[in-house]
């Protein structure tokens, strides 16, 4: 090859290349058969055969197109607040042009060769900061310094790392966590092995698991535990008992959230910025808010006035039940005088008890209904999610059904302490439900009217 095929072959493989090809260089060279006899053990390691003198051949230029979804899921990404880094093993001029065909060098962004073609410089007159986007090659990378891998992970928003080696693409990760990031690499060869383990996290569409992450943790599940306060400060009959307590948490609770696992995600879920998790705690004081202090009062209180409802009924005012829970209690105390001045034995008033234990616990389970359905989203409206999530769906008749066997079926008297309930005792806990509906959809309605105003500062989990 003289001067003039070099320099041809250079322009050939720039213009291919910056197609996004692939470029492959051919040779070849006539071996001695006296040296090279047929099944010479030709060895690429030690290199025991001629690499000097061989006669070029051409090029082959072969396009290996990205898939079709690539550039949405890197959109996605990027508007998650995923910074995605493109590592590969292409020659740096086919990376930067798939990089750019995929969209994750942007339109408009520079590199430092980039800025120097416009200006007519050369590139060490460049200002490596004035460049958003960059392509590192292998051989840089080789002999990078940490500092200096770390300045351009920390002050280029668009990267691309082309020729690198197995174990450079450890380092990058080891660079990236560095910089506190959670690093996730996807990558389907046996060199992506090292940088995989690394990462730790799965080798599949990173864009698909992001929104399962989000949307497990998006799905909270406020409690009505509070309110049970109740009990010990004013001194009242056992509004809930353990058996009814474990129906809740072991019954009626399990399938609908499970169900929720199976919920589509909101519609801008990937377009949240990622959660710190140096400083956004899993729990933090805003869920325990929502959580507990006002979707769990309102449930609690839903139980409680069923609870106040049967016992006045029945001729236990809620004045009267203010500090009688000792006497309540008494096996020796067989003529209780209620509000009304009737006597009750030590028989009756635990029938009325477990009774006001049946119907706590169907009021849990309808103001449930409402819960669940609030849990599908955390700041879209339900009315725009829809109800399509079939398993929840199902979730709450099953909650339902199940609390009616429980309260009806014959013997649970017996087994579990339930009684049978009147019908219109179901119906108490129906305005708390329908409550609890209007008020986080009105919550929610307010963050999307006003983007970090006070209520998304004291209310958005």
């Amino acid at each position: 090859m003289d001067d003039e095929m070099k320099e041809a072959f250079n322009n050939a493989y720039l213009e291919l290349g910056g197609l996004g090809e692939r470029v492959i260089g051919f040779c070849d060279y006539m071996l001695p058969a006296d040296k090279f006899p047929p099944g010479y053990p030709f060895d690429a390691d030690e290199q025991n055969f001629p690499l000097s003198g061989l006669r070029f051949l051409g090029l082959v230029s072969m396009i290996d197109p990205p898939r079709a979804a690539v550039p949405d899921a890197v959109a996605k990404c990027r508007s998650a607040g995923i910074k995605v880094i493109m590592v590969t093993g292409d020659h740096p001029i086919t990376a930067k042009a798939i990089a750019k065909a995929v969209g994750i060098i942007s339109e408009g962004n520079e590199t430092v060769d980039d800025i120097a073609q416009r200006l007519n410089i050369p590139v060490e007159e460049v200002n490596p900061r004035d460049a958003k986007a960059a392509v590192v090659h292998g051989s840089e990378l080789r002999d990078m310094a940490t500092d200096y891998l770390d300045n351009i992970l920390k002050h280029h928003t668009e990267i691309v790392f082309a020729r690198t080696s197995p174990q450079q693409k450890l380092i990058i990760v080891e660079g990236c966590q560095r910089q506190g990031a959670i690093v996730a690499v996807t990558g389907d060869g046996v060199n992506d092995s090292p940088a995989l383990k690394k990462s730790r996290h799965w080798p599949f569409d990173l864009r698909q698991s992001k929104e399962i992450h989000r949307l497990h943790f998006d799905q909270q599940h406020p409690r009505n535990h509070p309110l049970f306060l109740l009990f010990i400060l004013a001194d009242v009959p056992l509004p809930l008992g353990t058996v009814t307590i474990l129906c809740i948490d072991l019954g009626t609770d399990l399938v609908p959230a499970i169900s929720l696992a199976y919920e589509k995600p909101e519609s801008d879920i990937m377009k949240r910025r990622p959660r710190d998790p140096l400083v956004d705690k899993l729990v933090n004081e805003r869920l325990i808010s929502i959580a507990y202090g006002q979707i769990g009062m309102i449930q609690g209180a839903a139980g409680f006035f069923a609870y106040f409802v049967i016992m006045s009924e029945n001729g236990f005012m809620p004045g009267r039940l203010l500090g009688v829970r000792k006497e309540w209690d008494s096996k020796a105390i067989n003529d209780l005088k209620d509000s009304y001045n009737q006597e009750w034995t030590y028989h009756d008033r635990k029938i009325l008890e477990y009774t006001c234990h049946t119907a706590f616990f169907a009021s849990i389970v309808i103001v449930q209904w409402a819960d669940l359905i609030i849990c599908k989203t955390r700041r879209n409206s339900i009315l725009h999610q829809g109800m399509k999530n079939h398993v929840l769906n199902f979730g709450l008749v099953f909650e339902t059904a199940l609390a009616a066997f429980l309260s009806y079926c014959p013997g649970m008297d017996k087994g579990l302490r339930m009684y049978p309930l009147k019908l219109n005792w179901w119906f108490p806990a129906l305005p708390f439900s329908f409550l609890i509906f209007v008020y986080d959809e009105a919550r929610r309605f307010i963050l999307r009217r006003n983007p970090g105003g006070w209520v998304e500062r004291e209310t958005y989990y």
